[in-house]
């Protein structure tokens, strides 16, 4: 079955939209099964030995699966993973269509409603890293919010874990949030006080909340010393 739809695959993929390639891998739109779909194609490193290749690409892609399903089991929104053929390292995911990112959206919309929003992000990400989930590229432009016409409030979603992994290492999640403010603080400038009330609403939603944020100023410490070493 796998191999029959290894086979297959190139022609799917010849068919799809190609929305960008990285360094990793390829990212297309297509129908599948009838909905639409994000299909992400992890791509041979020519200029890695192949057996390396194939066990960095296959572990690469099983820590992605993992980290999606982990959040949402523990209901932290993130896209439903349709198919995976690891013979060609793609993973089908859903598309979360009628959304924006929160990049976006926080250039457009008032003070209030941005404080609101800090809150949420704050206590989404407590939640992941309380299921030690990392996900090792947090940006405005990684978390979508899908509008709902039924309650009003749109939905906070988590995307892009291509370079998630699971670990409780206060260490990790403090790197990880430590991504997200350089992130964060470089795209959205002047918005010092904004990070903060996520991090209070981090630090009030985490169980571990104490060694993350001691972590954290560790981290920030070390790249302000390198920042002034040059």
């Amino acid at each position: 079955m796998a191999t029959e739809s290894s086979m297959a695959l190139p022609e799917f993929l010849g068919k799809a939209e190609l929305l960008k390639q990285g360094a990793e891998a390829r990212v297309y739109r297509a129908q599948f099964l009838g909905k639409p779909t994000i299909v992400k194609e992890r791509f041979q490193k020519r200029y890695r030995h192949p057996v390396l290749d194939e066990k960095l690409t296959h572990r690469r892609t099983v820590q992605e699966v993992r980290s999606i399903l982990r959040c949402r089991r523990a209901g932290i929104s993130a896209p439903v993973v349709y198919f995976v053929d690891y013979n060609s390292h793609c993973i089908f995911l859903e598309e979360i269509t009628g959304s924006s990112t929160v990049r976006d959206h926080i250039t457009s919309c008032p003070e209030a409603e941005l404080e609101r929003l800090a809150e949420r992000v704050g206590q989404i990400l407590a939640k992941m890293h309380d299921e030690d989930v990392i996900h090792g590229d947090l940006t405005t432009s990684n978390m979508l919010l899908r509008h709902s016409p039924e309650d009003g409030e749109s939905d906070l979603v988590l995307i892009d874990f291509g370079l998630s992994y699971i670990s409780a290492l206060p260490e990790d999640k403090g790197v990880d949030l430590y991504v997200l403010e350089k992130a964060f603080l470089s795209t959205h400038p002047n918005t010092e006080a904004l990070f903060e009330k996520l991090l209070k609403s981090y630090t009030a939603s985490s169980k571990m909340s104490s060694a993350v944020i001691k972590k954290l100023d560790e981290v920030r410490l070390r790249g302000r010393k390198r920042s002034m070493v040059g």
